[in-house]
């Protein structure tokens, strides 16, 4: 069994994604269920949160949702949960979806998918947590995303530490296993952790 006992996937509730990213969407989630790790997630059924929810509880695993009252019916809260939590805000569920997941996992999705990962990975850069991030980047939709954060570190407004913490690929059990391998390594330790790095200092 992983060591990851639960992990938070980010991503898209749009009904009007290509088949392709739906595919890899559900080689995560049944990925997942078979490692024995609970699938926390928007609580959407709709788009990529539906196809997730879904494929995790065909293939036997647990499924907690955590939805806003507002998005409820926007994204079709999705009841074969498991667990099914409402809350009030969206700083709420951010909240819930980051304290029930021993890792997080990306895939494709739009603003608000980018919020949450941009959130994750400064909470993981400050110390606030210490849990693996994971992208799964199905057909390179987040190369340009890279692409700017290379960028920023190659003009030092972004520690190299810092990009180095992603696990980054296409295939979602490379990525899955890479987080467990952190996450059994104990690679969260001090020494791993891009605050306790000398300052860049000058140009």
């Amino acid at each position: 069994m992983t060591t990851l006992r639960s992990i938070t996937v980010y991503c898209s509730s749009s009904p009007h994604l290509e088949e392709a990213f739906a595919q890899t969407a559900d080689r995560l989630a049944r990925a997942i269920a078979k490692r024995g790790a609970t699938l926390v997630y928007g609580g959407g059924g709709i788009g990529l949160m539906g196809v997730i929810a879904r494929s995790a509880k065909a293939e036997g695993g647990r499924v907690e949702g955590i939805i806003t009252e507002k998005f409820l019916a926007l994204e079709q809260g999705w009841d074969g949960c498991d667990e099914l939590v409402v809350v009030g805000s969206m700083r709420e569920r951010k909240r819930q979806l980051a304290e029930r997941a021993d890792a997080f996992l990306v895939l494709p999705g739009g603003l608000g998918t980018f919020e949450e990962f941009f959130e994750i990975l400064v909470a993981r850069q400050i110390g606030d947590h210490h849990k693996p991030i994971g992208i799964v980047n199905d057909r390179g939709y987040y190369d340009p995303m890279l692409a700017m954060i290379d960028h920023s570190v190659e003009h030092r407004f972004v520690k190299p530490a810092a990009r180095a913490l992603l696990h980054v690929h296409p295939d979602p059990d490379w990525v899955l296993d890479a987080c467990a391998k952190e996450a059994a390594d104990g690679r969260a330790a001090a020494e791993y952790d891009p605050q306790r790095f000398l300052p860049m200092g000058p140009r």
